[in-house]
């Protein structure tokens, strides 16, 4: 491979900011798998954004690249999974994978799509040295035409256009919206890009902990939330403590502690079939290894607000932050119920809008299911 532009290449990074900042251009927050894709004829690897290629877990975005993306390139963008109209993030988690054979499975099963949202060399010359309008410009000619499950990412300068994709597209499974400064260059692993994203928050039930790698405190708590059928599901967990912080929860929280085997509604995490059946937490990670995942389990009595941006199914999609305790609510009274529900968007719509109806308004908003606080 002989290209402008080598692997390994960090991909470019946004910074969280609260407003959607004016005179840029915006394209939604995709939510998969970050990639930088290099193609030199039938070479291709594909870069992610830890450095770590991807490249033997998706081999139908492979060969997408080869039919249709330029000869000679290098392109910034997105790997997703999406059907039946939306995102589908935990099913990218299971692509990673040791077994080829279960590769080639899950990528017949759930095929993968690669959305492309940035040109950093096409041909002999490299453009990651040039502002983003040329970059852009250059990249809309190279895949006019293209065809899924490779799709160019829409993209506008109309601040109110970004404004309306921000409450619009979150029923697809979107993330929010990002803002590239116009007359930027590439700048690979800097936090350059601005990033806006839904927040929100949830009352949860505490239900146990895990220590932190450092030693005995706390390293993240285990949030847990009814379903209509009474039974508390796993939802996710909130961190970011700081160290004094995280020895103080241990004290405090030391009289929620149940013994090992002691009652509690995850009580079967270490059996496998339960695993398969339910959301428990303590399963094996596939990003993490041979990490230990086990955790301390507490009476699950004293309720939290957290804050979170989005849900992925029935779970927390990133870690939560932690806002307060809530002596004032009861564990029972912590349900999905409460959670703001985008309104639903046909993902078909963004990534098969044509150029001329990108700016087009076709509704926005988001609704609450009634709930008493």
């Amino acid at each position: 491979m002989e290209l402008p532009v080598m692997p390994p290449v960090p991909p470019m990074l946004a910074k969280a900011v609260t407003r959607i900042p004016g005179g840029m251009q915006y394209e939604a927050k995709w939510d998969g798998f970050r990639a930088v894709v290099f193609r030199d004829g039938a070479e291709v690897e594909i870069g992610s954004r830890t450095g770590k290629p991807l490249t033997r877990y998706f081999p139908e975005v492979v060969e997408a690249v080869r039919a249709e993306l330029p000869e000679r390139c290098v392109v910034d963008g997105e790997i997703v999974i999406a059907h039946d109209g939306r995102l589908h993030f935990e099913e990218l988690l299971e692509r990673i994978h040791p077994a080829a054979s279960r590769v080639r499975t899950l990528a017949g099963r759930t095929p993968a799509s690669f959305v492309a949202f940035d040109l950093l060399a096409l041909g002999d010359e490299a453009y990651d040295g040039r502002p983003l309008t040329e970059r852009r410009a250059a990249l809309e000619r190279a895949l006019d035409g293209v065809r899924p499950p490779v799709h160019l990412a829409p993209a506008t300068t109309e601040l109110e256009v970004a404004r309306r994709w921000f409450g619009r597209f979150e029923g697809a499974g979107l993330d929010g919206v990002v803002a590239k400064p116009l007359d930027q260059p590439y700048q690979a692993g800097v936090r350059s890009m601005y990033k806006i994203k839904h927040a929100r928050t949830a009352d949860c039930v505490l239900a146990g902990y895990r220590e932190h790698k450092s030693g005995p405190v706390v390293g993240s708590l285990l949030l847990g939330l009814h379903d209509a059928d009474g039974r508390l599901q796993h939802v996710g967990v909130c961190a970011s403590f700081p160290m004094e912080r995280r020895a103080e929860l241990v004290e405090e929280l030391a009289e929620l502690r149940l013994e090992e085997g002691a009652d509690h509604p995850w009580a079967a995490w270490r059996d496998e079939s339960a695993q398969a059946a339910a959301r428990l937490p303590g399963g094996q990670s596939r990003w993490t290894g041979g990490k230990d995942l086990s955790w301390v389990p507490l009476r699950p009595e004293r309720v939290c607000e957290v804050g979170y941006d989005h849900m992925e199914g029935t779970r927390f999609r990133h870690t939560t932050q932690f806002k307060r305790w809530r002596p004032d609510r009861t564990p029972e009274s912590c349900t999905y119920e409460q959670l703001e529900e985008p309104v639903g968007y046909d993902l078909a719509e963004v990534l098969g809008s044509s150029r001329s109806n990108w700016n087009e308004d076709s509704g926005s908003g988001s609704r609450r299911r009634d709930c008493t606080r």
